[in-house]
């Protein structure tokens, strides 16, 4: 009588296993050593989907070379838009956000424009304190952001 060995595979597939993720740690160490991120912005994953797009309406504002001079007197915040030249950028479209400390959502005011180049908001006067606010002006597809911290 032949007596039937049998075989048993689970030692080879276990190293196997083993082998297979010690050279994929090695790898991935290697990969972690390399260059890294080649992310150079800080401000990419702040912008979301719309980076690209918020980066081309930086770059058109900068190409026209617009200057934004600030002042709030108590509760009335103006703005002052000019170009590289000097010149008062008229017709663009304003918003101020303001974030809170003690709320979860973002006030949004929308900026009149006055004058050529002037534009004003008024903010609530119950608000006091050090405020963040982000200012974004916009005219003819060129985007300018800023960021503010008032102190009402």
């Amino acid at each position: 009588m032949a007596e039937s060995r049998k075989t048993n595979f689970y030692i080879p597939f276990i190293l196997l296993l083993i082998g297979g993720f010690l050279i994929f740690l090695l790898w991935s160490a290697f990969q972690a050593t390399g260059l890294g991120s080649r992310v150079t912005d800080t401000d990419y994953y702040s912008k979301g989907l719309k980076y690209n797009t918020s980066q081309v309406e930086k770059r058109a504002a900068e190409v026209l070379g617009w200057h934004l001079a600030t002042r709030l007197q108590g509760h009335t915040l103006e703005f002052h838009l000019t170009n590289s030249t000097g010149g008062v950028v008229d017709h663009a479209s304003g918003s101020l956000y303001l974030a809170l400390p003690d709320t979860a959502e973002n006030i949004h005011l929308p900026l009149n424009e006055i004058s050529a180049g002037l534009y004003r908001v008024m903010i609530n006067a119950t608000i006091h304190g050090p405020i963040q606010a982000r200012l974004e002006m916009e005219r003819n597809g060129a985007r300018l952001n800023r960021q503010l911290l008032l102190n009402l």
